[in-house]
């Protein structure tokens, strides 16, 4: 029988799974990626150690599973999106990769800003400009790292770098690619006047063909089979932007459901058929794995890699007994509020996390408590937003980690007033990978029959609507917060620049 292979990139793991036809788990391997942090707002990652890790993760996963490499049909890869993986012009990696989640190019994406970049490039790109983005990131390293700019041959996201390791063949996948602020999504074609707008315009020699997300792109070369212990030649299709792997995994191929992907990001995702012209809101759009199809998503980094820094603080992995301290307290009753900005955030360029409102009679189960509503309160700005351009959903559909938590997942249910279904499905970047990878093959027609064939069981959570009010109350006094912050890094920095008499700087 017939196996495929998903290989889920994420922002603090590293994931393979094994699937047959209908989807069932076959075999399952993790290994955890470090984030290199040596700068404040620096988010790096070497690329050599992730290839590395990808080799062990396979040889891993084949190894548990008993599956022979014969046995794999085809392989995807599933991976966080935009950040920036480059390669020379010796198709050698060029430093360390970095991720979305870094935000080195801050002042330069305020500089945009005040210029009304974003609003030249959105309408052909259906894209805001954040600091994440390639074309950000690539502006930075002309700006500051003008020698290791001068050297870039290829110009690459994750799952197209690790691709490239298992195949040779350069490539960028279109539900990545397309949300890059260098493709035209009126053309579908990459546009060199946008890089020019960026100032960049000698990186787009450096950009790829454009590939499909189930396209075989290439075989696994004979090096990279050594390394994986996969069979040489076995297909490999384009990938997935992670996004699109979670929602094909969690079913969502129609307006009738948001997709809640909370990880280390928060998204709420939506998939429509057409661009809606009308409304005030920039939308996020990028190209769906299926053909005509758009996925839109509104989110920030600012989700349960909060919780796993608070986890670290405590030297406590001890996730079910953190549900025990949450429950054991009155929904939404403490004044603790955080701000889950760890890592980014949706409130303003540059806002930082913090706790506020602690006094002696707090203990750890506040903290978490706070983290868990924060992270809801975050997340709802998103769901706010996209429920604008999907009024017509009548559910949200959760993936990742806080899934697993009964009362996580309760308190989203009770703050945003809509029944909750979480599909069982361990690693949707995973599945969703494999499912290209099968599509590609030739196992599906297309990826609608494929989600048919894959779809999982889902498990239904119903709001307390006598909790509704209390989450709704302590989320007005959580932006109250933010309100009261709002301006005071650009008042710290300008105080630092210029000091009153008697302040050290």
């Amino acid at each position: 029988m017939p196996v495929w292979l998903g290989i889920d990139c994420g922002g603090t793991f590293l994931k393979a799974g094994l699937y047959d036809e209908a989807g069932r788990i076959v075999g399952l391997a993790r290994r955890g990626l470090p984030v290199l942090s040596e700068r404040p707002g620096w988010a790096e990652r070497d690329m050599d150690a992730l290839w590395q890790a990808t080799c062990r993760v396979i040889a891993d996963v084949l190894a548990t599973s008993g599956i022979a490499p014969t046995e794999v049909a085809g392989l995807g890869i599933s991976a966080q999106g935009k950040g920036l993986f480059l390669l020379d012009r010796e198709r050698r990696p060029l430093g360390r990769a970095m991720l979305s989640s870094d935000q080195r190019a801050l002042d330069r994406v305020r500089a945009w800003q005040r210029d009304g970049l974003p609003e030249k490039l959105y309408p052909r790109t259906l894209q805001t400009l954040w600091t994440g983005h390639p074309v950000s990131l690539l502006r930075w390293l002309k700006d500051e790292q003008l020698e290791i700019y001068g050297r870039i041959g290829s110009v690459m996201m994750a799952h197209d770098y690790l691709r490239f390791r298992l195949t040779g063949a350069r490539g960028a996948e279109i539900t990545n690619i397309s949300e890059s602020n260098l493709y035209d999504m009126r053309t579908g074609r990459y546009d060199g006047a946008l890089a020019d707008l960026c100032g960049i315009g000698e990186a787009m020699a450096a950009l790829p063909p454009v590939v499909g997300s189930a396209e075989v792109v290439g075989g696994v070369t004979r090096q990279a089979a050594a390394d994986t212990g996969l069979a040489a030649g076995t297909p490999v299709v384009g990938g997935l932007f992670d996004v699109v792997a979670t929602s094909l995994a969690a079913g969502v191929e129609d307006e009738s459901r948001i997709n809640a992907v909370l990880g280390t990001w928060s998204v709420a995702t939506g998939v429509a058929a057409e661009v809606a012209p009308s409304l005030d809101i920039p939308f996020v759009y990028g190209r769906h794995a299926e053909p005509g199809l758009y996925i839109v998503h509104d989110a920030s980094p600012t989700s349960a890699a909060n919780l796993e820094w608070l986890a670290a603080q405590f030297a406590d992995r001890d996730y079910a007994g953190m549900d025990r301290a949450v429950a054991a307290l009155p929904p939404a009753a403490s004044d603790v509020l955080f701000l889950p900005f760890l890592y980014g955030s949706n409130a303003g360029l540059g806002m930082k996390a913090c706790f506020y409102g602690l006094q002696a009679l707090h203990g750890r189960a506040h903290l978490l408590q706070a983290v868990y509503e924060g992270v809801v309160f975050s997340f709802l700005q998103h769901l706010d937003r996209l429920r604008r351009r999907f009024p017509a959903a009548e559910a949200l559909r959760v993936t990742g980690g806080p899934a697993r938590s009964a009362v996580w997942m309760q308190m989203l249910a009770d703050a945003t007033g809509l029944p909750l279904e979480l599909p069982a499905v361990e690693e949707t970047g995973c599945l969703g990978a494999a499912m290209a990878a099968a599509v590609g093959t030739g196992a599906f027609a297309d990826f609608r029959t494929a989600m048919a064939a894959f779809a999982p069981a889902l498990t239904r959570v119903e709001p307390v609507p006598a909790r509704f009010a209390a989450y709704a109350r302590k989320r007005a006094a959580y932006r109250e917060l933010i309100a009261a912050l709002a301006g005071y890094e650009e008042r710290l920095a300008a105080l630092r620049a210029n000091p009153s008499p008697g302040i050290a700087t």
